[in-house]
């Protein structure tokens, strides 16, 4: 199958019966703006934690490289509200839908919505072993992907003892990375460092041909 616009994903489910069990995945990219919002993960979060609890939603929220992939499973009527919320939100764009289909049970009936941070410079060595099975999907770029590889994916992170979160694993930044830490997000971290080795090797060349 190939990924779903939005009007086709809303068509689909107009098809299923309102007390359906389903599982909608999408992928989405964050824009500029957010990608500078230092706490728009925990917001995200937070707010997905308390609403899905609320109404009876489960899955998995995977964000890296600048890509979301979210797995919602619920009741057909209450997963189309959200995903029309979802949607809707300015914070991200280029949304797909990648899977939708009438499933009998949960794959993530016990995950109240936990973010799984796929960046691997910031796992730690326990994670990176655990995770070594997501090589094939990293550098995260979820968009090409096919309904067969995005289930094989959501197979395998669903067998996780503890989730690959900057957060959950205990993850350190390196020296320069802990400098950084308290004034860029995760996500902006490594570009911080980037730039500021970029800077070191620009002068290092001037004071070497000086």
């Amino acid at each position: 199958m190939m990924p779903l616009t939005h009007t086709n994903a809303f068509s689909k489910l107009d098809e299923i019966e309102n007390t359906a069990l389903v599982q909608l995945v999408y992928v989405s990219s964050l824009t500029l703006t957010s990608r500078l919002n230092t706490t728009i993960f925990d917001e995200v979060e937070g707010h997905a934690r308390d609403y899905n609890e609320q109404y009876g939603i489960t899955g998995t929220l995977c964000y890296g490289n600048g890509h979301f992939l979210q797995c919602i499973e619920g009741e057909k009527a209450k997963v189309a509200v959200l995903s029309q919320r979802i949607f809707a939100d300015s914070r991200h764009k280029n949304v797909q839908v990648l899977l939708l289909k009438v499933i009998k049970q949960r794959s993530f009936s016990d995950w109240r919505m936990r973010l799984l941070f796929l960046e691997r410079w910031l796992w730690s060595p326990a994670t990176k072993k655990q995770a070594t099975q997501l090589s094939p999907y990293l550098p995260f770029a979820p968009h090409d992907w096919s309904a067969e590889r995005t289930e094989q994916f959501l197979q395998i992170i669903k067998t996780f003892e503890t989730a690959p979160h900057i957060k959950a694993a205990g993850i350190t930044y390196n020296a320069l990375g802990n400098m950084v830490r308290h004034i860029a997000a995760p996500h902006q971290a490594f570009l911080v460092v980037q730039g500021f080795l970029s800077v070191l090797l620009v002068v290092g060349l001037v004071l070497l041909y000086l």
